[in-house]
């Protein structure tokens, strides 16, 4: 079969290679999956570049965690009915050699999802890593409805779906873009406000926006620029949840300042996400599939032979929507 991998860390226009493998046999209570579609996000770009240094240590790696396909094969312990189901893949590479970024992946049945009629592969390949995320974001900590919700980078690929969990969940959305297109972006989204996080009036605007009331929760994308306007802007027992701290990545934390606000402070990773999160968002996402009742945003799509230019529009950023690489 034919797929991606990298065997040593750098760059993508050289370490990744595209050739002939072996076509993936599956065990027991994993699927085979015929991948259409590959989503490449920043932590699979990252993975590539060495944040992992030991993840080479047992072989080369086919990347990519999201993806969509049809099941083709199923091992021992699957009901055979599941062949033929169009299906959307998280966190295929992780913990583990072989990624999406290939015509065939075999993966733990509970990892592939049913993807409804409705939804393309393409938009399926969107589902792992952002939409979770949003969903782990905006719901880690109970019900959300008549909350008021500060979303960071509302425009982002986790933003975007931040928005549309936090309105169907009943909160009042306040979200941060940098430009006008970003502030069109989540307008069309859902969101009710939008202000511009480069603003130096940006706290007074939020404030006003809510009367004066501080904000429940902060759905947050950059952890260490933001933390001194967000502890503004959050009331005694808020809620941050956060998914990114790129510009400052090691944030030095005001403690005293934050305790006595009783604050929590929640960082998220879909892969270390607990399995009954990881299934609520997916019960989430199946009904909101199915209903029509989530947008997609793709910013552009690549043929597996262009992976490399996949990933450098990750790392070049400056786009909205997600990135896919269509293996069929």
């Amino acid at each position: 079969m034919k797929a991606a991998w990298f065997s040593e860390f750098g760059s993508a226009s050289e370490v990744l290679q595209i050739g002939e493998v072996d076509k993936p046999a599956p065990s027991h209570g994993e699927v085979l999956i015929r991948m259409h579609t590959s989503g490449v996000n920043p932590s699979d770009t990252k993975k590539r570049l060495g944040s992992l240094p030991d993840l080479l240590d047992k072989g080369s790696v086919t990347p990519n965690s999201d993806g969509a396909g049809i099941i083709d094969a199923v091992g021992a312990g699957v009901p055979h009915s599941r062949i033929g189901e169009r299906v959307w893949v998280y966190q295929a590479q992780y913990g583990r050699l072989h990624g999406t970024a290939a015509e065939y992946v075999s993966i733990e049945s509970n990892r592939a999802v049913p993807l409804p009629e409705n939804t393309s592969f393409v938009e399926g390949a969107c589902l792992g890593i952002p939409a979770m995320t949003a969903h782990r974001s905006v719901f880690s900590d109970g019900p959300v409805e008549g909350q008021w919700l500060l979303i960071t980078g509302g425009a982002g690929r986790v933003g975007h779906y931040a928005i549309q969990w936090a309105k169907q969940g009943g909160a009042k959305v306040i979200a941060t873009a940098s430009n006008e297109a970003a502030r069109q972006h989540c307008v069309e989204t859902g969101a009710d406000y939008v202000v511009d996080h480069r603003s130096d009036g940006m706290v007074d605007e939020v404030l006003e926006m809510t009367g004066g009331v501080k904000v429940d929760r902060v759905i947050d994308v950059e952890f260490g620029a933001n933390l001194p306007r967000v502890l503004e802007l959050i009331r005694i027992g808020g809620v941050i949840a956060t998914y990114s701290s790129t510009v400052v990545p090691e944030p030095t934390l005001p403690f005293r300042d934050m305790m006595f606000m009783d604050l929590t402070l929640r960082m998220i990773i879909v892969y270390a996400m607990p399995e009954s999160a990881k299934q609520a968002a997916i019960e989430d996402i199946t009904e909101a599939l199915k209903n029509d009742r989530l947008q997609h945003r793709i910013a552009e799509t690549y043929t597996l032979d262009e992976i490399a230019e996949a990933n450098q529009k990750i790392e070049d950023g400056g786009f909205y929507g997600c990135v896919v690489v269509e293996v069929e």
